[in-house]
């Protein structure tokens, strides 16, 4: 409490000189009221009360200082002689400090992305005043470009409004494509979230009118990498997409849009769009959902009033956009939907969507991490502590208080802690690179400001802080509870070592073996959920497949030239050296695109709305061979799948089982709708096994799906999918693709992946989840096992004249090795008994990331109760070696 109350008053600053004016202001009043009472002239009197009072407040504040001088002397004194205490200890100090770093590395490191994803507002003026127009049924609150305008044009509650949408943009002329993150954006967006040029100008409202003039703004980071920072930029152009883009200007750098994740490197104006999209722009179709719309609050204007008006708008919103070609009961249900509004603050974010609750539940496991490596330096400082009981003793005898004690080994217990939090913020440094290259992947490269700021570094103080209470209090104030005249005499073996020293080191080591149970098993949950997603057949073999994204729509090929020349592509592909095979697809399997529609045969009735809902794929001869997904029943595709034929189609068992029962499929009809009218009847000519095709997470009963013959599409796209199954290493059929896809049209446009890396992708965040817990349940194990080391090591010590005494007396050295080991196991016991309960939460916590595995799956925490047990008999078998090695006459002659 003195502590407390010095460290207050030497920051009271102003405060204080202000009680000790009023306090001689009143003596001075005083003392001239006496004066006065004695006869003495008012004038007079206040006068020499001054004088007798004048050198009051220098007296006062001078004995302030030299009170702050010595406690700061005092504290300075302390913080030395600590200091110097632990330079004496090597091994404890790296040890300790080494321990504390690397916890709290991983709470910073963590914390670090977690400020940077959710918890920081964007950097804009006032961030408060921005709102995200949403819709009741859609979270993420995508709309089409007509709502967008009408919502525009029809509210008053936003001084400004502004649409965008997240693209990418093709900047190679020809061949494999150069992509560029790009962003659409309205006249208003920039002016919206107060972005400035560095060069040039920015787009206004006045580029929101159709038909504008095809420009671009380049985000600084791009203008830095890719223009080296000239600033005769401006007035150039960029090819995107094939089309040339003037470059008008370039943005400030600090702040990238409201997309948290992601940096775009040129914007564009949507009034743009279709130049790009050549026919096919989404500014006038009803029915593409692709932008997010935001705004901000006029002054005055709460958040309820703005939903408020947007719930009045939105009957005459939908009204006004209805997609011509749906249906009458979709239709209806389209047009009782409403408008709603939420803060924007904090900006919209891929990143945070996907990764918010890994990074709450991943703050969770480093906490358990931090409180074992306390627990591991509290041992260590009881250890430390009874070890210097002689010093304390003597101290204690010369006249030391306890408090003045207690606060010099909190002096050591900070500097632990200072060093600790100095090492964890380079270790968070670090940390927070790697978290970002695991989040992140060539096709969605995350972006992050990840820079110290305030918040970081107080977090990061704090949690040094309070491992000064939690690891350095008890064993500070336990260590000096001794007795000066027993401690100090001769041959004196640890007052204070008795009993409860012991109850209290292995009390902590439980605590750190039941923390470490609940951190392996989580972790081994995770780990076995994607071992199960990576080996559950998915229905396709995706080893030694490469992809490849072909668009014909810059060779100067009419429409009705696409299908023809997309079949010769695929035959070249066929006859390349090293394919074994090659098919081509609409849609890739754990892809990005999907397309589903309602199908309707007789016989059928669906229980929901949704039952009549399935994936659609349009696939080419030779497929499923390619894919190697088996054909159960009936044939693949072939020539005679022309477009003046029947329409044919195959199924997978899943479609087959839902749309026909248990009846053969082969030779049953369907047609599916498209608004208001059905395609014609298709025939079912084939039943393949089920493959997934939206997540490996897929259930058979999610993954119905018709595939219909590319040879019968009547109006192919420019774009297809190629599936190359090749012989060795898919990579190496790179140059060779290229080469014979630029033989048919060098102005296609190539990407290019492997099957393996794209499903990859696809459990990025599992793999993330499975690395981290594997990571922090791993330093979990070693820190816990390290304090049972420690705990044990200091037990055969003290006990060394025990053993040499039983060993004496016959005892053989196998007996002395068990004894030492029997309590290792108790501690294991007990700490496995309550990490059980533990793990059962921990194991509920990540019951939305488990797949195949229940929470309280008993193999997994069977197996790690196993593991901690193992590596407990490992980190006590050499203290109870040492103990069975102790000799007798030796041990006997130290007492």
């Amino acid at each position: 409490m003195a502590f407390m109350k010095r460290f207050w008053n030497l920051f009271r600053g102003r405060r204080l000189s202000d009680d000790i004016e009023r306090e001689v202001a009143f003596h001075i009043r005083e003392r001239a009221d006496a004066l006065i009472a004695q006869g003495m002239p008012e004038a007079e009197a206040r006068n020499a009360a001054r004088r007798q009072f004048g050198n009051l407040t220098a007296q006062r504040e001078r004995t302030r200082d030299a009170d702050v001088l010595t406690w700061l002397d005092s504290v300075l004194g302390d913080l030395r002689y600590a200091l110097r205490s632990l330079r004496h200890s090597p091994a404890f100090t790296a040890v300790a400090v080494g321990s504390l770093a690397l916890a709290i590395g991983a709470n910073t490191a963590i914390y670090t992305l977690l400020d940077a994803v959710v918890v920081r507002a964007l950097p804009v003026p006032a961030p408060g005043e921005l709102v995200q127009v949403t819709t009741t049924d859609s979270d993420e609150g995508y709309f089409t470009n007509p709502q967008w305008e009408q919502i525009r044009d029809r509210q008053t509650t936003l001084s400004a409004t502004a649409a965008f949408a997240e693209t990418g943009w093709n900047t190679a002329d020809g061949g494999e494509v150069r992509r560029v993150r790009g962003e659409w954006a309205s006249g208003e967006f920039f002016a919206l979230f107060g972005m400035r040029p560095a060069v040039g100008r920015l787009f206004t409202r006045e580029y929101d009118a159709r038909g504008c003039a095809p420009i671009a703004v380049l985000g600084h980071g791009y203008w830095q990498s890719a223009y080296g920072g000239r600033g005769d930029v401006v007035g150039q152009s960029i090819r995107l997409e094939g089309k040339m883009f003037e470059i008008v200007g370039v943005t400030q750098p600090g702040f990238d849009g409201p997309e948290v994740g992601y940096e775009p490197q040129v914007y564009a104006p949507m009034c743009a769009e279709a130049v790009i999209r050549e026919g096919q722009s989404a500014l006038d179709a009803r029915s593409t959902w692709w932008l997010r719309i935001a705004g901000r609050r006029r002054p005055g204007v709460s958040l309820v009033q703005v939903r408020s008006e947007l719930a009045a708008l939105a009957p005459g919103v939908y009204e006004a956009t209805i997609p011509p070609r749906w249906a009458e009961d979709q239709k209806a249900e389209y047009r009782h939907r409403t408008l709603s509004a939420r803060a924007l603050g904090h900006g919209v974010s891929e990143v945070r969507d996907r990764y918010h609750g890994a990074l709450l539940m991943m703050m969770g496991a480093v906490a358990l991490v931090l409180l074992i490596a306390c627990a591991n330096v509290a041992n260590l400082l009881l250890a430390r502590a009874t070890a210097r009981q002689h010093e304390v003793a003597v101290r204690m005898a010369i006249g030391a208080g306890r408090r003045r004690l207690v606060r010099q080994l909190l002096s050591e217990s900070l500097l632990l802690a200072m060093g600790g939090g100095l090492g964890g913020l380079l270790l968070a440094h670090w940390g927070t690179e790697a978290l970002i290259a695991l989040i992140s992947n060539d096709a969605q490269p995350v972006v992050l400001d990840l820079g110290l700021n305030l918040r970081v570094l107080g977090f990061t103080a704090l949690v040094a802080g309070l491992t000064v209470l939690v690891f350095g209090l008890v064993p500070a104030w336990r260590g000096t509870r001794i007795s000066p005249q027993a401690a100090m005499k001769a041959r004196a073996r640890g007052v204070t070592e008795g009993h409860g020293r012991f109850t209290i080191g292995k009390s902590l080591v439980v605590v750190q073996v039941a923390l470490s149970l609940t951190l392996v098993v989580a972790a081994g949950l995770l780990v076995g959920s994607l071992r199960n997603l990576v080996t559950k057949d998915p229905g396709f073999r995706s080893s030694g497949v490469l992809l490849v994204r072909v668009d014909l729509r810059r060779g100067g090929l009419p429409p009705g030239a696409y299908g023809p020349a997309h079949e010769r592509i695929l035959e070249r592909l066929r006859h390349l050296p090293g394919v074994r095979a090659a098919a081509s697809s609409d849609m890739v399997p754990v892809g990005r695109s999907i397309w589903n529609d309602e199908v309707y045969l007789d016989g059928f009735t669906p229980e929901t709305s949704t039952d009549r809902v399935a994936w659609f794929n349009e696939v080419s001869e030779g497929y499923f061979a390619a894919m190697e997904t088996r054909l159960i029943a009936g044939r693949d595709f072939d020539r005679t799948d022309t477009p003046s034929g029947p329409h044919t189609a195959i199924v997978n068992d899943a479609a087959a089982r839902h749309f026909f029962g248990g009846a053969s499929p082969l030779g049953r009809q369907f047609r599916v709708k498209q608004g208001d009218t059905f395609t014609e009847p298709y025939t079912v000519i084939g039943v393949v096994e089920n493959a997934k095709y939206t997540s490996l997470r897929e259930t058979d009963a999610e993954s119905k799906t018709f595939y219909l013959p590319y040879s019968q599409d009547r109006s192919p796209g420019s774009s297809r999918n190629y599936e190359i199954r090749a012989e060795a290493t898919p990579s190496a059929l790179v140059s060779g693709v290229s080469g014979a896809i630029g033989e048919e049209n060098r102005a296609a446009t190539l990407s290019f992946v492997t099957f393996e890396d794209q499903l990859a992708r696809s459990l990025q965040r599992e793999r993330v989840l499975a690395t981290l817990s594997s990571l922090f349940g791993g330093v979990a194990l070693a820190l816990s096992m390290l304090g049972l080391y420690g705990v044990m090591s200091y037990t055969v010590a003290r006990r060394r004249n025990e053993i040499g005494v039983r060993i004496a007396l016959g005892a053989n050295r196998g007996r002395v090795v068990g004894m030492v080991l029997a309590d290792v196991g108790r501690m294991v016991v007990i700490g496995v008994g309550f990490g059980i309960a533990g793990a059962l939460a921990s194991g509920r916590l990540v019951r939305t990331y488990l797949f195949g595995l229940s929470p309280a799956d008993p193999a997994v925490t069977g197996i790690a109760a196993a593991l901690l047990a193992a590596v407990a008999l490992g980190a006590g078998l050499l203290p109870a070696w040492r103990a069975a090695r102790v000799d007798p006459v030796a041990a006997l002659r130290e007492e």
